[in-house]
């Protein structure tokens, strides 16, 4: 249980009051430490301060390990959501505008698309809800089938300094990861990959993707899931540096990634993100407001927004984005993150 014995240490031991100057930043730098060494994560994390009334002044920015790759799992969703947003304001398309659910577009996870019967009709704007809050892979897949991969990833580009790796649907998530292990797999649709889904023992999943493939299973070329992910995260594809999704958070902050009304649009929904109560948003405190998005893969846990407190011209907002990967249980990496969320907290950086 070392990992139970880090968060108490975290939380008893190592809390503080907030810290003058620049001492906030060693403070940080050590509970994140604390955290790596007694854990089995790594942990990557950045955090600014974003300016007022769209100005570019903000404070000085902290991070630790935020100029690695990381994979980004589902917070790939908010440039989506962006796109989306910014192609309303032009009067390019509405979000009454309906789209037909078919059967090839089902892709496996949470959210309340993959409940819908074929032939349901569903309107742009009732994706895009369940995209953010609830971390819906059909939605965000019909979503960018809408929107185009091009237009998605040049926002994105645009917004980020160039810092994100390409993204993909969620379906080619699926096919590229289990295409590591046999080619075979990039063919699959959907549906095959919620029917292995629902095989939860690794080894078991293995099987029954061969068996699905119509291979024995010594025809796949790795041995393990781990390391099918391994060279899935290797190739760059929906990851990217920490810094460069910060930059990305404070465009949309300081409302120049859209205009006012669908920047406010934006974060009403984030800040109704159901996913993820017991990450950044639990250590953070019940005094911080935070509009966020999660994400999470094999091995790997993710949470991100924009963190803000007091009303009016007192306002403070920040941009928060917090990555984990090495532990395989998911309960210990949101524990993490928490903890993660807690130390940015106590070191002083959100105030007293």
């Amino acid at each position: 249980m070392r990992w139970l014995a880090a968060i108490v240490l975290s939380s008893l031991v190592m809390a503080a009051p907030a810290l003058a100057g620049g001492a906030w930043e060693s403070e940080l730098e050590a509970r994140l430490a604390a955290l790596e060494a007694e854990g089995d994560d790594e942990i990557g994390l950045y955090v600014q301060e974003l300016g007022a009334g769209g100005l570019t002044q903000r404070g000085q920015p902290f991070g630790w390990r935020d100029d690695e790759t990381w994979y980004l799992a589902s917070l790939i969703k908010v440039p989506v959501a962006v796109a989306l947003l910014a192609r309303r304001e032009t009067g390019e398309l509405s979000l009454d505008e309906p789209l037909v659910l078919e059967e090839r577009d089902y892709v496996d996870g949470a959210g309340p698309t993959n409940w819908a019967e074929p032939g349901t009709t569903l309107t742009l704007g009732e994706l895009l809800e369940p995209m953010l809050t609830e971390s819906d892979n059909t939605a965000t897949d019909l979503l960018i089938g809408r929107l185009g991969l091009g237009a998605v990833n040049a926002r994105a580009q645009a917004l980020s300094g160039g810092g994100l790796g390409p993204i993909t649907t969620l379906l080619a998530v699926r096919r590229e990861a289990y295409g590591q292990l046999h080619p075979g797999a990039r063919e699959l649709t959907g549906m095959d990959f919620i029917l292995l889904r629902q095989v939860e023992d690794d080894e078991q999943r293995l099987d029954a993707l061969a068996e699905r493939l119509g291979v024995a299973p010594a025809a796949l070329a790795l041995p393990s899931l781990d390391a099918a992910f391994a060279a899935y995260y290797a190739s760059g594809l929906n990851a990217g540096r920490l810094d460069a999704f910060g930059a990305l958070l404070a465009a949309i902050g300081e409302g120049r990634a859209l205009g006012p009304a669908a920047t406010a649009e934006l974060l009403a929904i984030m800040a109704r993100t159901t996913s993820g109560e017991a990450r950044l948003k639990a250590g953070l405190g019940p005094d911080i407001r935070f509009a966020h998005k999660t994400g999470t893969q094999h091995l790997r846990s993710c949470d991100a927004g924009i963190a803000s407190r007091g009303e009016g011209a007192a306002e403070r907002r920040w941009a928060v984005v917090a990555c984990t990967r090495g532990e395989r249980d998911i309960e210990r990496s949101e524990a993490t993150l928490r903890e993660v969320g807690r130390a940015i907290r106590e070191s002083g950086w959100l105030g007293p």
